[in-house]
C-alpha cells in the first residue's frame, strides 16, 4: 500500500498536469465561441473551465485529506476528498443550467454562429486532451484509490461525448446554415452533464453517509472459518476505497481466557486484512458461545 506522503505527491501531480491542460482548452473554447457566437463552443470552453476549478479545489481537498489522524479526526481525513467529489458534482449542476439558459437564448434571439476551420482544430484539440485526461485520471484514481480522481475523470468523459457532440453541430450548421443546430447540441450537453453530475453527488453521499463498504455475508464467511471462533455476526463496514473500517461480533468457547480471546481476535483481524487489503481497522467484540 502506497505511504501517505507519496499518494498526496502523486494525486497532486495528476491534478497539476490536468489542470494546465484543462485551462488551456478551456480558454481557446471561449475565446473563439464568444468571437464566433457559437453558444455550443462557448458553453463548453466554460464546462472545461469548471473542470479546472474542480482540478483547484481537488488540489485543496488533497491537502486537508492527506492530514493523518489527531485527536478531533481519529478516523483521519480522506472524507474530504468525497466532500470534494460532490463539490464536482455541484459545479457540473451549476454547468447544465449555464449551458441550458445559453441554448434557450440563443434559440429566443435566433442567434447564427460564425465558425471557420479554426473551429475543427480547437475542437479535435480539445476531443485528443479529453481523451487523454480521463483515461489517465481513472488511470491514477485506481491505482491510488483516489475517488476524487476517479469521479473527475467520469466528468471528463462526458466532455469526450460533450465535443463530439459539438463538433457534429458544427458540421452540420456549415452545412445546413442553421440557426438552431448549434443551440439544440448545447441543450443535448446540459442533459448529458446534469445526469453525470447526479450520478457523481449520490455515489459520493453515500459514502458520506457510510453506506456499507464491503459485503458482510462474505466477512462472516471468512472469520467462520478462523479457528476457535464458534459464529460471527452483527458485521458493519464503512469508509472510502483505500481507508475501510470494519467491526464485527464474534462468539468464542466461554471457558476460554482474556488471553486466549485476545489471540482469537488478533487472527481474525488479520484474516480480514489479508482479504481485503483496503480495511485499515477492525474492532473485533468477543461474546460467549450458547449452544442454545
Amino acid at each position: 500500500m502506497l505511504h501517505l506522503h507519496d499518494r498526496k505527491k502523486q494525486i497532486r501531480k495528476v491534478l497539476l498536469i490536468t489542470l494546465f491542460l484543462n485551462l488551456s482548452v478551456s480558454l481557446a473554447k471561449i475565446i473563439y465561441g464568444y468571437l464566433s457566437n457559437s453558444v455550443a463552443i462557448y458553453s463548453d470552453g466554460f464546462h472545461s473551465l469548471f473542470d479546472g476549478i474542480s482540478n483547484i479545489g481537488g488540489l485543496i481537498a488533497l491537502y486537508i485529506a492527506s492530514h493523518p489522524p489527531d485527536r478531533e479526526h481519529p478516523y483521519g481525513h480522506r472524507k474530504f476528498e468525497t466532500v470534494f467529489a460532490i463539490f464536482i458534482g455541484v459545479l457540473m449542476c451549476i454547468t447544465a443550467l449555464e449551458i441550458v439558459r445559453n441554448a434557450y437564448e440563443s434559440i429566443i434571439e435566433s442567434k447564427k454562429p460564425l465558425t471557420d476551420e479554426k473551429a475543427f482544430i480547437i475542437l479535435i484539440g480539445t476531443l485528443i486532451v479529453n481523451i487523454f485526461v480521463s483515461v489517465y485520471e481513472r488511470k491514477k484514481g485506481k491505482e491510488l484509490k483516489s475517488e476524487f480522481l476517479i469521479a473527475d475523470s467520469a466528468h471528463t468523459k462526458v466532455d469526450i461525448y460533450i465535443t463530439i457532440g459539438v463538433i457534429v453541430s458544427v458540421v452540420i450548421t456549415t452545412l445546413t446554415e442553421s440557426n438552431f443546430v448549434d443551440p439544440l447540441a448545447g441543450l443535448v450537453v446540459g442533459v448529458f452533464v446534469a445526469r453525470e453530475a447526479i450520478l457523481i453527488i449520490k455515489e459520493s453521499a453515500n459514502i458520506l453517509a457510510d453506506r456499507t463498504a464491503l459485503d458482510g455475508e462474505k466477512i462472516i464467511s471468512i472469520v467462520e472459518r478462523c479457528r476457535d471462533v464458534e459464529a460471527c455476526r452483527d458485521v458493519r463496514t464503512r469508509g472510502t476505497p483505500g481507508q475501510i473500517f470494519v467491526d464485527l461480533k464474534i462468539l468464542v468457547n466461554p471457558s476460554i481466557s482474556i488471553s486466549e480471546g485476545h489471540d482469537i481476535a488478533e487472527r481474525v483481524e488479520e484474516l480480514i486484512k489479508k482479504e481485503f487489503p483496503d480495511v485499515v481497522d477492525v474492532v473485533v467484540h468477543i461474546e460467549p458461545f450458547e449452544k442454545n
